[in-house]
């Protein structure tokens, strides 16, 4: 759906994007991450058609951004950090007027409107004011605004910023909706908790580069691999110990009352075929689980390594 290769942005002297690279497939919820001034809002302009690259090539469902410009904003729904709402409108007559703006009158503009804000789960909110909505009613309209002309891609840029937490909520589950209908989201956000448990894939900006992509359970897993396996024992302690010492692929293990910590380099394949192993032996086990990194550890561990080393010193009683 999108594809970026080697896209530059100078601002004078300024480098904004240095041979950036990205890919977004259909039904996707990319996150974009990365610090302030990393390039995330250069690069959603540039997708969006608001701004031109230096040098570089941006395809949009095998369009290229800069070929016809009036294909692209038909493929897209924008949906700034900051949207503008008029006052003295009801949410019919905003919707309405914006759907005039990609040729959609009358009765099909009523029914257009209707079924966005449905989408968007704000039902029976077409006679209200937009200036009294609130906050986070003003941005699911903006977002059924983006929707009027049905484009493929949805284009946010910190959406969410400003939003109670009961307000980003009911966000992130019209997204998993919309992407469940079809539509592909990319959305920046600096709020990294917000984007872990929401988006099916990421990308981590920083200084111009993508320094990681993926989808959010793999890159999760590779940074959680190198973390303990957490095993809580209900019997047999001694049987799992002796079991786990003559294992090839634990390192070490580590032991907290009726906890035992490993550091295990198999895969995950090899992971269940150890909880086997222990279920096969007799050993009542009550959880196995490995250690868990957040997104803000990860990203911050990507953009400044120094910032992941911990102080801490590891009190466990250590066997191996």
């Amino acid at each position: 759906m999108l594809r970026i290769e080697n896209l530059y942005k100078k601002y004078d002297s300024v480098l904004a994007l240095d041979g950036l690279n990205m890919e977004i497939h259909k039904g996707e919820l990319y996150g974009f991450v990365g610090p302030n001034g990393a390039g995330k809002t250069t690069t959603i302009r540039i997708v969006s058609g608001l701004l031109r690259q230096t040098r570089g090539d941006v395809w949009i469902d095998g369009i290229p951004v800069n070929k016809d410009i009036k294909i692209l904003k038909s493929k897209i729904g924008y949906i700034p950090d900051f949207f503008g709402v008029y006052d003295n409108l009801t949410v019919m007559e905003y919707l309405e007027f914006y759907a005039s703006a990609y040729g959609i009158y009358g009765k099909e503009s009523t029914r257009r409107a209707n079924e966005v804000l449905e989408q968007v789960e704000l039902y029976r909110m077409e006679d209200r004011f937009v200036d009294e909505l609130s906050r986070g009613m003003q941005q699911r309209l903006c977002l059924a605004r983006a929707l009027i002309h049905r484009p493929q891609l949805l284009v946010m840029d910190e959406p969410a910023s400003g939003l109670d937490p009961g307000a980003r909520k009911v966000f992130k589950n019209v997204l998993r909706n919309l992407c469940r209908d079809g539509y592909t989201v990319l959305i920046s956000s600096h709020i990294l908790s917000e984007l872990a448990d929401m988006c099916t894939n990421v990308g981590i900006i920083n200084q111009g580069k993508m320094i990681l992509q993926g989808e959010m359970e793999e890159i999760m897993y590779s940074i959680d691999s190198s973390n303990p396996i957490i095993i809580t024992v209900f019997q047999n302690m001694e049987q799992a110990l002796e079991l786990l010492k003559r294992h090839p692929l634990v390192k070490r293990i580590s032991i907290d009352r009726n906890r035992i910590s490993i550091l295990f380099s198999g895969s995950r394949e090899e992971e269940a075929f150890l909880v086997k192993e222990l279920i096969d032996a007799g050993i009542m086990i009550s959880s196995f689980t490995r250690e868990h990194n957040s997104l803000e550890s990860v990203f911050f561990h990507l953009i400044d390594p120094e910032s992941g080393k911990s102080g801490k010193s590891d009190r466990r009683e250590e066997t191996r």
